[in-house]
């Protein structure tokens, strides 16, 4: 159990920092230039669960708002008043939905993972759209049409997020045949309790 807990500590800790890297990892298409946050969080929920992986993607958030300059443009308290804040947190509940999500498939396969990502990519976008919406409109005074925001916010970012969704459905299969998945600790239990 306490090399369990060790592990969980270094993977989560992984995550963190990859998801921190993700950030600054600029890919230019076109005009638009994107990162491979969305990637790494998606992992974590992949390959850590539920509960870890939500809970590194907090923790990555955490650090930002205390100061430390890990977000995209920058970081610090006032970083809840971005209007794509949403996107951040809409992180911490895609990681928590892919994790538990990935425990309930009874046979791993790319394209279940690729599904369960297509779920958590929805609510990144509805919590993220949402936020920019509301934000922009009533809290900066930068006010934008609803359309224009699902139509630049969410259609236009929709097929390279997708892509993201779909290299992680494969990164994670690779990992979970390497042994980097994390199963919870009650199914450990059962595991061994069948065993006996």
């Amino acid at each position: 159990m306490k090399n369990m807990k060790t592990r969980e500590l270094v993977l989560c800790a992984l995550f963190v920092a990859l998801i921190t890297v993700g950030t600054f990892v600029r890919i230019p298409v076109g005009t638009d230039v994107y990162t491979l946050q969305f990637l790494f969080t998606l992992l974590a929920g992949l390959l850590l669960g539920a509960r870890l992986g939500a809970l590194a993607v907090i923790a990555y958030i955490a650090l930002g708002l205390i100061g430390v300059p890990v977000f995209a443009s920058g970081g610090g308290p006032s970083y809840v008043l971005q209007p794509t804040f949403g996107y951040l947190l809409g992180f911490v509940l895609q990681a928590w939905v892919c994790g538990r999500q990935s425990r309930r498939v009874t046979h791993v396969t790319f394209g279940r993972l690729l599904g369960v990502n297509a779920i958590g990519m929805a609510i990144v976008y509805l919590i993220g759209i949402s936020w920019f919406y509301i934000f922009s409109n009533f809290v900066i005074d930068a006010p934008i049409a609803l359309w224009a925001a699902i139509f630049y916010c969410g259609i236009l970012q929709a097929p390279p997020d997708f892509l993201l969704c779909v290299a992680a459905a494969f990164l994670a299969v690779r990992c979970r045949a390497a042994g980097l998945w994390l199963v919870p600790r009650q199914e450990h239990t059962v595991a061994a309790a069948r065993e006996a």
